[in-house]
């Protein structure tokens, strides 16, 4: 678990880390990034955490509400985080020193909360299969998400250090679910309970997240090799650590 919690916090303090030397106005190194993230969680969510919500579960409708619960709650997440959760900035319509985006910054917290909520071991502390394949989507999906909002936070707040303990409490939020989740005694192995419907919730969110990314990244369907190529290769990877 220790590996897990580290890897989700240094994955985004690093990504922020980022704009201090990467000029923020220029993101088209970003677009196969987040269309490698999009296929990679496209491809978990559709192979592993649905399935294992709908085995577990003993209502497979159960798990169908609440999908569509974490899909449509990600819209409204949305309509505060302004799309962060994808890589973007809309940095040019940030007015600088305007304050911190508590919203943006709230609902973007709520976002990897979630998602770490699904990182449990069992209460043996054995860790379950596909453990470290939704670890790898959690950690690659926080990274344009990382410096998109410190990117927004730097405009705001006019200045690098001001705005890093704010981006702390994104990198913090991943980790304070998965340690939620784990003391809250939920088991990774036990069918029925509340563990398949917070993998419906987030399943949900991913698709939503994930969908978006891959529309988003050939707006005008215009064939890009380098965002063709990174997609492959992101569904290719979740199908290998997934063993499947």
């Amino acid at each position: 678990m220790l590996v897990a919690l580290l890897l989700l916090f240094v994955t985004v303090l690093g990504a922020g880390w980022l704009t201090r030397f990467v000029p923020t106005a220029h993101t088209t190194w970003l677009r196969p990034l987040l269309a490698f993230s999009g296929a990679y969680l496209v491809t978990l969510t559709l192979t592993h955490l649905l399935p294992e919500a709908l085995e577990l579960d003993t209502s497979a409708h159960r798990v169908g509400y609440f999908v569509l619960a974490g899909f449509f709650g990600q819209l409204v997440l949305e309509l505060f985080s302004q799309g962060v959760e994808h890589g973007h900035q809309h940095v040019h319509a940030e007015h600088p020193h305007a304050g911190v985006p508590f919203l943006l910054l709230g609902s973007l917290t709520l976002h990897a909360f979630l998602e770490g909520s699904i990182l449990v071991q069992s209460p043996a502390g054995e860790v379950p299969g596909g453990f470290y394949a939704v670890l790898t989507g959690v950690a690659l999906h926080h990274i344009p998400a990382a410096f998109a909002l410190m990117a927004v936070l730097v405009t705001r707040l006019g200045s690098f250090n001001k705005a890093l303990p704010w981006l702390a409490i994104f990198a913090a939020a991943a980790p304070l679910g998965v340690l939620f989740s784990h003391y809250q005694g939920l088991n990774p192995e036990q069918h029925g309970g509340w563990y398949p419907a917070l993998l419906g919730l987030v399943s949900g969110n991913f698709l939503h997240v994930s969908t978006t990314i891959l529309f988003e990244v050939s707006p005008e369907h215009k064939i890009n090799v380098r965002k063709l190529l990174a997609t492959v290769l992101g569904a290719g990877l979740a199908l290998l650590v997934n063993g499947h």
